[in-house]
């Protein structure tokens, strides 16, 4: 099979006339379709169930975007029977059959791209830039792992013995669980879903209950191109009643899970609690959050420097694992870079996200009450500059809001917020910026601004974190290009993005044959 090499997808913009014309138009079709009622899906077929859980458009939480069909146990045993029994055949699979549905599922998803931002504007307060990057991410995820796992099936060489033939081949782990969050709710579930897919596995995916319209319609798409019934179990529920059920099963070999610290661990946790009857030792792949942050020196240039401080701090309302919620400013250029930064902080727009504005809600009242805490808890940490108001009366609105002169032990400065928060402290060296951003349980994300390479390559050397830019923000991944992914309490360092990511879901067989 030959195949184009790989490019990331292209950025569109959407505010042109014609594309613009065409998105709106996208919104309200999608918005004709709220309240419909979506099901679980298992072993191919659709089950509507008693309980369902409606999911609300974060920018005007009485309107309900749809209403998703909540599994109990007994579809979770299902469910995993279905994949069990899907295994045997999708297994023995080739690479290449298996990459092909990706690579279809690409294809829709290009051309379906306005409809499937419009769902992500109005169930989870993307804007339109935001949107685009979340579904171009998606069909790079498609679009890389299908190549990859095309040259994964081609095994590994290994060194000519006499008389023997020696081959090292890759073989699926077996059924999976995968927890994708609400934040990227089509990127990174897709990047979950289809590296364990196209690798041989099957899956239970149990999607945020924040974003499951989203998560819905990746199933529909997986459908329509026919995969084969059983590989992928749709089953949103309650994580009181089937999270630790699924993820302490005996019969699922792995989970693959993005989300909080908390909840991280404790999947992590009950996932190497051996159950009676399990063959093996359960692998989990988890991302979990960080608290990244921006070192700036007396070289830097500021208006750039403030401008992507501003862009990482504030984009999809804080709510990245990767967005940079704290800087860290030399002495020397501290009240200058810190007026620039609030400057241009001040000019951002908040309102609902199919209105196409810098800051959209915040996911839901939950989010909006923590982010609310710890702005209160930042008045008494730090002076506030720019915003600390909300407003939930509508929906779920927090100001950009910075504070200065904190104590880099301070809560703000250590804690994961996932908010439109930031928080600004000084430093007199540059070596005393690298020790500040390292002293977190945190390591996924930041970045340096200098002109002096000597230090750039101090940074490359001793900041401790999985993904770390030079003269831009810390946000902003692209598949293929910054694998992404962090250390210590932010996960188990996969580098989702990365032709090493598929490794996660396989293991690797040695076959000797004597001649």
């Amino acid at each position: 099979m030959t195949v184009k090499p790989y490019q990331n997808e292209p950025v569109i913009d959407w505010t042109a006339p014609e594309r613009s014309a065409e998105l709106k138009k996208a919104i309200a079709q999608v918005r004709s379709q709220f309240g419909k009622t979506y099901p679980l899906v298992i072993d191919g077929q659709a089950i509507t169930t008693d309980k369902v859980l409606p999911s609300v458009n974060p920018a005007k939480h009485e309107e309900v975007v749809g209403n998703v069909s909540q599994a109990t146990k007994d579809d979770i045993d299902r469910a995993i029977e279905a994949a069990s029994r899907a295994f045997e055949t999708w297994s023995q699979t080739s690479f290449e059959e298996r990459a092909m549905y990706l690579f279809k599922a690409a294809q829709v998803m290009r051309h379906r791209k306005a409809e499937l931002m419009a769902w992500q504007i109005l169930e989870s307060g993307k804007n339109w830039a935001e949107a685009d990057g979340d579904v171009n991410e998606a069909i790079d995820f498609l679009e890389f792992y299908a190549r990859n796992a095309i040259e994964l099936d081609k095994g590994v060489e290994l060194n000519p013995w006499p008389g023997e033939d020696n081959r090292l081949m890759y073989i699926p782990l077996g059924v999976g669980v995968v927890i994708p969050p609400w934040n990227f709710p089509l990127a990174i579930l897709t990047g979950t879903v289809v590296s364990a897919l196209v690798t041989g596995n099957t899956v239970l995916l149990k999607p945020s209950p924040l974003s499951s319209v989203m998560a819905a319609k990746f199933v529909e798409i997986m459908q329509e191109l026919q995969l084969p019934a059983g590989v992928l179990n749709f089953v949103p529920g309650d994580p009181a009643e089937i999270g630790d059920y699924m993820t302490g099963h005996p019969d699922v070999r792995f989970i693959s899970f993005t989300g909080s610290k908390a909840v991280g661990l404790h999947i992590d946790e009950v996932a190497h609690r051996r159950s009676d009857k399990q063959r093996w030792i359960k692998r989990v792949v988890a991302e979990m959050g960080g608290k990244d942050g921006s070192v700036v020196d007396e070289t830097a240039d500021l208006d750039w420097a403030a401008a992507e401080i501003v862009a990482a701090a504030f984009g999809f309302q804080g709510q990245k694992c990767s967005a940079g919620s704290r800087a860290i400013i030399h002495e020397a250029v501290y009240d200058q870079l810190v007026a620039k930064i609030v400057e241009r902080a001040s000019k951002l727009t908040v309102g609902k996200a199919e209105e196409n504005p810098s800051v959209g809600p915040v996911i839901d009242p939950k989010a909006f009450n923590k982010i609310s805490q710890y702005i209160e808890i930042g008045k008494g940490e730090g002076r506030l500059v720019l915003g600390g108001e909300t407003d939930d009366s509508t929906g779920y609105f927090v100001q950009p809001t910075i504070f200065v002169d904190v104590d880099p032990k301070a809560r703000i400065m250590q804690e994961e917020i996932f908010g439109p928060v930031l928080g600004i402290c000084k430093v007199s060296s540059f070596e005393e910026g690298v020790r500040v951003y390292n002293d977190t349980e945190y390591g996924l994300t930041g970045a340096v601004f200098s002109r002096r390479r000597d230090r750039l390559e101090f940074a490359r050397r001793h900041m401790h974190c999985g993904n770390l830019y030079f003269n831009r923000r810390c946000t902003g991944s692209l598949v293929g290009v910054q694998p992404f992914g962090g250390f210590d309490m932010s996960g188990t360092d996969a580098k989702a993005g990365s032709k090493d990511y598929l490794l996660n879901f396989v293991q690797a067989k040695a076959v000797t044959d004597r001649f």
